[in-house]
């Protein structure tokens, strides 16, 4: 038997995985991104086989990863964990720097950044990991500590977004009260709770176009809690 709070007990970081170029871009939230070897220098990091930047990563053979402050904004993990690039261009108001091989790198509540060229892939099942090798790095901040998996759920109560590799189906977890709450709808971005006892609309009535009043992320990626 599974106890799936056990994995949250893994530690993790949360960042933005880019790719593309000048003409065209598209990044992700991660919270896969590690070091595997240290001479030379590379990283490992993986991406849903359905998400849009694991096509960019396999064409262009890049990928960018910006280093996320404790206090990111929800809007920013709202844009690059719960949108898809197919639909959007997520680069698209975002403050870019073009790194050292022209991959677009999201300065954006960003402490730092890699740039890394791939020289592996790896077909792990839904994902695809990709093992880079360090060609730039910088610092853009280092008064701020970086954004922790652990900070994210617990203060900013967000939760994987269904493409990430440590995605857990709520239903799994166990129970720990007999207690259910009802009629509620929890924004996996930022935390925002649509109680439907305080407000005057119940949530399936609100119309499809309605967004989360915090971040912005649409109505269908809303959890019932």
């Amino acid at each position: 038997m599974i106890n799936f709070e056990t994995l949250f007990k893994i530690s993790y970081g949360l960042y933005i995985v880019s790719s593309g170029s000048k003409e065209y871009g598209n990044g992700y939230i991660s919270n896969t991104v590690f070091q595997v070897t240290s001479e030379p220098p590379q990283f490992a990091t993986c991406c849903n086989k359905n998400n849009h930047t694991a096509d960019i990563i396999q064409s262009s053979g890049l990928f960018s990863v910006s280093v996320l402050q404790s206090d990111a904004a929800s809007g920013t993990i709202g844009t690059f964990g719960y949108k898809s690039g197919k639909e959007i261009n997520k680069l698209e108001g975002m403050e870019i720097k073009y790194g050292e091989t022209g991959v677009p790198i999201v300065l954006n509540d960003a402490i730092a950044f890699l740039e890394c060229k791939v020289v592996e892939t790896y077909d792990v099942g839904t994902h695809l990991m990709f093992i880079g090798k360090l060609v730039n790095a910088d610092v853009l901040d280092d008064e701020k500590d970086p954004l922790t998996y652990l900070h994210y759920r617990k203060v900013k109560k967000g939760v994987a977004p269904k493409n990430a590799p440590t995605y857990i189906d709520i239903t799994k977890l166990e129970k720990k009260s007999d207690v259910k709450e009802k009629n509620k709808h929890q924004c996996p971005a930022c935390g925002y709770v649509y109680d439907e006892e305080k407000e005057d609309v119940g949530f399936e009535e609100l119309p499809d176009d309605w967004v989360c009043p915090v971040c912005g992320l649409e109505k269908e990626d809303f959890i019932k809690i």
